[in-house]
């Protein structure tokens, strides 16, 4: 592992920061380390085919996890709620969450 890293930080790719959630730098160095010939990348191209699959896994979670977690954020309200003007009243304190940044 030291080896492909050093590997990585070694190359062009260098140019590219990974802080943070952006996930399209990463693909983006992937790309471009797939184009190049260098037979550094020619070797790690195993590599490469497996973090693009382990960024399609991960961002399909990821995406999951937000939507299952705004549907249970509904159903805890919808509790609180319970029996109180049903729909119009789950619509305002759902709006009113939202301004004010609690969801």
């Amino acid at each position: 592992m030291i080896f492909i890293s050093s590997a990585i930080t070694n190359s062009s790719c260098n140019n590219f920061n990974f802080r943070g959630k952006n996930s399209q730098k990463i693909l983006q160095c992937i790309r471009y380390c797939s184009k190049k010939q260098n037979h550094l990348f020619q070797k790690i191209d195993k590599f490469m085919n497996g973090l693009k699959g382990l960024y399609k896994q991960l961002e399909t979670l990821y995406i999951e996890r937000l939507a299952e977690g705004s549907v249970n954020k509904l159903k805890v309200i919808n509790w609180i709620l319970y029996g109180r003007n049903k729909f119009k009243m789950l619509r305002q304190k759902v709006l009113f969450l939202e301004n004010n940044g609690e969801i």
